[in-house]
């Protein structure tokens, strides 16, 4: 866990000066992508990070790396768990509640003119369950008068807006610790970035007798909450009510089958995973596992069909390529830091870094659709080409040679070591064969073929 690899180096301690580091948040993420057991839960994590989106760059808490840490450890544990569990989790997150303003945001005050922060509120309908239009099981657009017709409005959003408020960081039972750089003063062990955010403002770092949490009547998406509701029952409400929305099962089933299957599945195939999250054949809504097999075994993802259809499929996105060769070719850290660096830039590194999204809407978006592309011409998506252009492809190209050969110096210590290749290397048909069972899973084209073996063999 993401918990494990910080204690286990001591980063939990204030001595040793990591507690504003965002830089340990990115090793984590690279050890957890690139070692370790639980490959297949930490991809559907890796899809989920992408859907409910945190950044450790928008994470400022004390303890960022922590907070970011948890977060993808949560990411992990609900990975094959229940959506609306999920969906709890995240909105108590530390991370998420500083990401998106829920830590802190307080119930309106007419004489100081606050209201509350609707920033979570809005984001947890348009991004994390509802999506902007109606939906059809299918995840075509309903339709009135030709028109879309939007879930919400701004009503709704003010209302559902008042259900947020009164969280801040749960402090119960949490140690002081000394402040290395001023012994008079003590700094908070990261524990408080783990645990779910409260309500309960006699838990909080200054205790108050005062809540913050509206008592107002809130109504939001036809469901209207009375006034004085205490803040965890009208948390369950409003997480149910969004939790049985007739969006949830399309929009949320659509995404996850592009970030891990490809990013224009047919209606037919939106529409019966849809319904395996709606009910999994017991009874049950929102269970992720079903969900996830539900996608992976469906005969649209396993037809044959698919590799010689030029709409199918997905761009792989840099992180995954990376994620693939340290996987491949065995890359190991001998420190044990995994000392991998921010990869965010597109001209000179990856052009992405797990958990560093330069927003609430991903790295990219899922209608998107390159203009002037053949994509656009074919009516088809490519939310992954959203992140490529001149610069990111040489960018893409100059950094995996230097991650190869070992010159990346932003990749630390890790290194792989192509023990099986090299054994092959005089041989280049059969290293070519490997790489291409390897890497391509055997879709290299014949003439794409011949262009490498011809360079391999000019090296020879």
């Amino acid at each position: 866990t993401a918990e494990r690899f910080f204690q286990s180096r001591g980063y939990d301690d204030p001595a040793n000066d990591k507690f504003f580091s965002r830089g340990i948040g990115d090793n984590m993420a690279w050890s957890q992508l690139l070692s370790g057991n639980s490959q297949v839960r930490k991809r559907f994590a890796l899809a989920l990070s992408e859907f409910f989106v945190v950044s450790l760059s928008g994470v400022n808490t004390i303890w960022r790396s922590q907070a970011i840490g948890a977060y993808w450890d949560l990411l992990n544990e609900y990975a094959f768990g229940n959506f609306r569990d999920l969906i709890e989790e995240i909105t108590l997150n530390p991370a998420m509640g500083v990401f998106l303003n829920t830590r802190g945001n307080r119930k309106a005050d007419p004489n100081k003119g606050r209201v509350p922060d609707e920033n979570y509120g809005r984001e947890v309908m348009q991004l994390f369950s509802i999506g902007l239009y109606e939906l059809n099981l299918d995840g075509s657009q309903r339709l009135s008068g030709g028109q879309p017709i939007e879930t919400y409005d701004n009503d709704d959003v003010t209302g559902i807006a008042k259900a947020f408020t009164g969280y801040d960081f749960d402090f119960n039972g949490v140690a002081l610790l000394p402040n290395p750089s001023d012994p008079s003063k003590t700094i908070p062990h990261p524990d408080y970035a783990r645990q779910p955010m409260t309500a309960d403002s006699s838990r909080w770092q200054y205790p108050r007798n005062e809540s913050f949490h509206s008592e107002e009547e809130k109504s939001f998406l036809g469901t209207t909450i009375p006034a004085g509701t205490s803040a965890a029952e009208t948390l369950r409400i409003t997480l149910d009510a969004l939790f049985d929305h007739p969006n949830v099962a399309p929009f949320f089933s659509e995404q996850m089958i592009q970030r891990l299957v490809t990013s224009n599945p047919s209606r037919a195939y939106v529409q019966r995973v849809a319904q395996v999250f709606n009910n999994n054949g017991t009874g049950v809504r929102g269970d992720m596992g079903a969900v996830y097999k539900a996608i992976l075994l469906d005969d649209e993802a396993m037809s044959e069909d698919g590799l010689s259809d030029a709409s199918y499929g997905k761009l792989r996105e840099p992180m995954i390529r990376l994620a693939q060769w340290g996987r491949t070719f065995g890359a190991q850290s001998p420190s044990g830091n995994w000392d991998v660096a921010d990869l965010s830039d597109s001209s000179g590194r990856l052009g992405q870094s797990p958990l560093r999204s330069p927003s609430v809407f991903n790295f990219f978006r899922p209608g998107y659709v390159p203009a002037g592309s053949n994509s656009a011409d074919n009516n088809l998506l490519a939310p992954e080409f959203q992140i490529v252009n001149e610069t990111s492809v040489a960018g893409y190209v100059n950094s995996i040679e230097r991650v190869i050969d070992g010159r990346a110096w932003y990749m630390g210590d890790v290194r792989a070591s192509y023990s099986q290749e090299i054994g092959i290397a005089h041989d280049a048909p059969a290293l070519l064969d490997r790489l291409d069972l390897l890497l391509t899973a055997n879709q290299l084209s014949q003439p794409t073929r011949d262009t490498i073996l011809t360079a391999m063999q000019e090296i020879e």
